[in-house]
């Protein structure tokens, strides 16, 4: 009986290949603003093994791109995962609602939340000298407009005392200027109070509010004397819902103020669909946060 149970067993040789293994920490309430709680999602990487050892690991702070209303809040959290298991700590932020609170409560929001991260670093395993900002969509806008604007303005309320200031950037398909949006995409939709992009205003109309609208261009924030922490912008060449133009222009204004810019447009791909959910996607970013961080 046993040599017959010896011929049917196979055995593979095989390598782990994810990475670290990662711990969560749901709901970790970072703020309390327009008496609403707002959460943070962490993952922590931890070695097998090794769960009580202290590691200081670079830091993705994420914002989930929403229109910037209510995020789902979990939509890219396999993306989160796996960059946790290439040995990053991640915290995916919720924001507050644009039918809350209009622009700028979200970069002030990101900022409340980036201070929360530096002040409890010992807990999460963060080296606070190594922090990327990312998003995607509405969440690549407010992680531009969050850090590139740093401790010179929209500042948030909590922990002032702890810079807020990021040492890279992420975009993925931010709006860039909304003003320019609303035409570049033929859609009179955009225009409306309603829409996402007049509910960030204030729940206004773009084209009768443009002074309104021109305070969240994020060209306005990029001067040559200001400090802009290096950026990578992807966007794809079929979005339907941010024109590739968005990103075009923030890439040309970071270039004409002689920032570090990488920006790459990834073929056929549209709003996040067809290629961002990609290995290869994902070791762009990573690589990328590794150069800037030498590590």
């Amino acid at each position: 009986m046993g040599k017959m149970w010896e011929e049917e067993i196979e055995t593979i040789n095989v390598e782990n290949t994810f990475g670290y293994e990662i711990k969560f920490y749901p709901n970790v309430e970072y703020v309390k603003k327009n008496d609403q709680a707002l959460y943070l999602q962490i993952i922590v990487p931890k070695p097998f093994g090794q769960d009580e050892e202290q590691f200081r690991r670079p830091l993705i702070v994420f914002v989930q791109g929403s229109g910037w209303r209510k995020q789902p809040i979990y939509f890219n959290l396999p993306k989160m995962i796996r960059m946790c298991q290439k040995g990053y700590t991640v915290a995916i932020v919720e924001y507050r609602s644009s039918d809350i609170a209009p622009f700028p409560a979200q970069i002030k929001d990101v900022k409340d939340a980036i201070r929360f991260m530096k002040k409890h670093a010992h807990t999460y395993d963060v080296d606070v000298d190594r922090i990327a900002l990312w998003g995607d969509s509405s969440g690549g806008h407010t992680a531009v407009m969050a850090g590139i604007t740093g401790e010179r303005e929209l500042q948030g309320e909590e922990n002032k005392e702890i810079s807020s200031e990021v040492n890279c950037i992420i975009d993925w398909f931010g709006p860039v200027n909304i003003i320019e949006m609303v035409k570049e995409s033929g859609n009179p939709y955009y225009d409306e109070p309603n829409s996402p992009l007049g509910d960030f205003i204030g729940h206004k109309k773009i084209s009768e509010n443009t002074e309104t609208a021109q305070k969240t261009n994020i060209l306005k924030y990029i001067h040559e004397e200001y400090k802009i922490p290096p950026m990578l912008i992807m966007h794809g060449d079929k979005d339907q819902i941010v024109p590739f133009t968005q990103s075009l222009k923030l890439y040309k204004k970071m270039k004409e103020k002689n920032k570090d810019v990488r920006f790459i447009c990834v073929k056929n791909a549209g709003h996040g669909n067809g290629g961002f959910s990609n290995e290869k996607i994902l070791q762009i970013v990573d690589q990328f946060i590794r150069e800037k961080f030498q590590i």
